[in-house]
């Protein structure tokens, strides 16, 4: 089933898309802040209740250890999200920009053309009733 653009542009509320847009760059930015927020490194936790018998230090030290590299990856990737989060936001909120201009623009040039063509009628009517 093949959709075309136009069906699919008619469909999107976009009264709502340029009200809400504003809040979307609003959230972007926070979960920016947030991410950038979180780059600095956490501090060590203290030690634990003790370790088990039968798990060797040298066996635990390695778990953490894997278990920080898994924490900062995380972070990184965290950090690449938000900015990828907040740089759609922006472009989102520019292409509303433009489509509310040309919104205006096409109101304007409506007007112009039915005045256009009012003003062509009327000279019509009365180079006709001459």
């Amino acid at each position: 089933m093949v959709i075309s653009l136009l069906t699919v542009l008619r469909a999107v509320p976009w009264a709502e898309v340029i009200e809400n847009a504003p809040k979307v760059v609003d959230g972007a930015k926070k979960l920016w802040k947030t991410a950038m927020k979180s780059n600095a490194p956490d501090a060590a936790p203290g030690p634990a209740a003790g370790p088990s018998p039968s798990d060797s230090v040298a066996a635990l030290e390695a778990r953490v250890e894997s278990l920080e590299t898994a924490v900062l990856e995380l972070k990184k990737e965290m950090r690449e999200s938000a900015g990828l989060i907040k740089a759609l936001a922006d472009q989102n909120a520019q292409l509303i920009g433009r489509i509310e201009a040309n919104r205006v623009r096409m109101i304007w040039w409506g007007w112009l053309t039915a005045s256009s063509a009012l003003v062509a009628l009327i000279a019509l009517g009365v180079a006709l009733y001459k």
